[in-house]
C-alpha cells in the first residue's frame, strides 16, 4: 500500500468567535475564568492541543483531527453533550402538556449580579424554585417537578440573567393519590408567581447586601432594591407548541454553551465584527447587527460563569432523588416506565445513533472508516 497522503481539512475560512477572541479579547481586565475561556476556545480543534492522524485503510486518505478544549463555554466542541442532555430530559417527560415558564429581572439587580455573580445566580435559582414549589402547593395542592435553565443573554450578547423553567402541565397529589392537572391555557396565575418571585428575591438579595457576601456600599445597594421592587417584573408562561421535546430540544441548545454560536457570524475583518439576531421587538425578524472586534469580546466574555456554577438544575419530581415518585406519576398517568441508557456504547455509535451518520467514515472514498496511526502530541506552551 502506498504511503498516505496527509490532506488538510481545514474549512474555506469562515469566521468564528475564536477568531475574534483572539484577536481581541486580551488584557489584564479580564477575570481568571474568563481568560481561561479564550485560552480554551482559541486552542480547540487547533495542534495547540494535540490530536491524532487518521488514515483510511481503503484508499490510504489520511487527515489529522485536533482535540476539543471540552470548556463548557466553547461554542463547537459541545454538539454531542448536548444531544446527549436533550435525549436524556426526553427520558423523563411524563405524557402531559409542558408549560415554558420565563424570570426576568429588572436592570436595577444587574449591578448585583456583575459584583458577585455566584451568590446572585445562586439566590436567582432559590427564589424561581421557591416560587413554582409553593404556589403549587398552595393552589394546585400538588408536588410538581421542573427543570431549570439559566441564560445570562439576549440576542444582542447583552447582559441578562433569566431562567427558563421546563414544567409539565400539573403534580402528584399531596397525598400521592393521583395526578392533578392544571389547565390548557394556563400552568399557575402568572400574577401571584410575578409577586412571590419578586419579593423573594428582594429579601434573598437584600440579607445578602447586609451580610457581606455582596460587596459595595450598603445605602446604594438598599436604594437599587427599592428602585427595583418598583419596576413591572416580567414573568410570563405558555405551552409549548410543538409538544414537551419542542421545549427540551430548544433549551439544549443553550444549556452547553453560551450566548452564540459560530453559524450567526456573518462576517469579520479582523476589526469589525457582523453576526445575525432576531429582533423581539419586531416580530422576530433576523437582522445584521455589527460591533468592534473588542465590543464582541467583551459582550461575549461577560457571560462566562463562575467555576463549577451549574446552570442547569432539576427541582422536585425531576430531581434525580425522587425517581420513585416520578415513576408512580407514570403509573398514575397509564404511561410506560422511562427507557434505560445504554452506557456501554462507544462515542462512534452515540454519534451514529443520534446524528445518524458515522463520524469516522471517510471522506474521500466514502467506504473506509478512519483508524488512527499516530498520535499528535499538544504544544508546549
Amino acid at each position: 500500500m502506498a504511503s498516505p497522503v496527509v490532506v488538510t481539512t481545514e474549512r474555506a475560512h469562515r469566521p468564528e468567535i475564536s477568531d475574534i477572541l483572539r484577536d481581541h479579547a486580551h488584557g489584564p481586565d479580564l477575570t481568571s475564568p474568563q481568560a481561561r475561556a479564550v485560552r480554551d476556545i482559541v486552542a480547540c480543534r487547533t495542534e495547540r492541543l494535540g490530536g491524532h492522524l487518521e488514515v483510511c485503510p481503503t484508499c490510504s486518505f489520511a487527515r489529522r483531527s485536533y482535540n476539543s478544549c471540552r470548556n463548557r463555554h466553547c461554542p463547537k466542541c459541545q454538539i454531542l453533550k448536548q444531544e446527549l442532555w436533550a435525549e436524556a430530559q426526553e427520558r423523563i417527560l411524563l405524557s402531559v402538556l409542558y408549560f415554558q415558564i420565563v424570570f426576568t429581572i429588572p436592570g436595577e439587580l444587574h449591578p448585583f449580579f456583575r459584583r458577585a455573580a455566584a451568590v446572585c445566580l445562586q439566590l436567582l435559582f432559590e427564589a424561581v424554585s421557591e416560587t413554582l414549589t409553593e404556589l403549587a402547593r398552595s393552589r394546585l395542592k400538588a408536588q410538581i417537578g421542573f427543570t431549570a435553565v439559566l441564560h445570562t443573554w439576549t440576542q444582542i450578547l447583552r447582559f441578562h440573567p433569566h431562567i427558563h423553567c421546563v414544567v409539565p402541565a400539573g403534580g402528584l397529589a399531596l397525598n400521592l393519590l393521583k395526578w392533578v392537572s392544571t389547565s390548557r391555557s394556563f400552568f399557575l396565575p402568572i400574577d401571584p408567581l410575578r409577586e412571590m418571585f419578586r419579593g423573594k428575591l428582594l429579601h434573598k438579595i437584600e440579607q445578602a447586601l447586609r451580610s457581606g457576601k455582596i460587596p459595595g456600599d450598603l445605602a446604594k445597594g438598599l436604594a437599587l432594591l427599592k428602585r427595583a421592587s418598583k419596576k413591572e417584573w416580567k414573568v410570563y408562561a405558555k405551552p409549548p407548541l410543538a409538544g414537551p421535546q419542542h421545549v427540551v430540544r430548544y433549551l439544549s441548545r443553550y444549556v452547553h454553551r453560551i450566548a452564540i454560536s459560530n453559524s450567526r457570524i456573518l462576517a469579520y475583518d479582523g476589526r469589525d465584527v457582523t453576526f445575525r439576531y432576531k429582533d423581539r421587538a419586531d416580530n422576530n425578524k433576523v437582522k445584521p447587527l455589527t460591533l468592534s472586534g473588542a465590543k464582541f469580546s467583551r459582550r461575549f466574555l461577560q457571560h462566562v460563569l463562575p467555576p463549577r456554577f451549574v446552570r442547569i438544575r432539576h427541582y422536585g419530581l425531576l430531581a434525580a432523588r425522587r425517581r420513585k415518585d416520578l415513576a408512580l406519576c407514570r403509573r398514575l398517568l397509564g404511561a410506560k416506565s422511562a427507557p434505560k441508557p445504554n452506557k456501554d456504547q462507544t462515542w462512534v455509535h452515540t454519534f451514529i445513533r443520534l446524528f445518524g451518520e458515522n463520524p469516522l467514515l471517510c471522506p474521500a472514498c466514502k467506504v473506509g472508516i478512519l483508524e488512527v496511526r499516530e498520535v499528535i502530541p499538544p504544544m508546549r506552551t
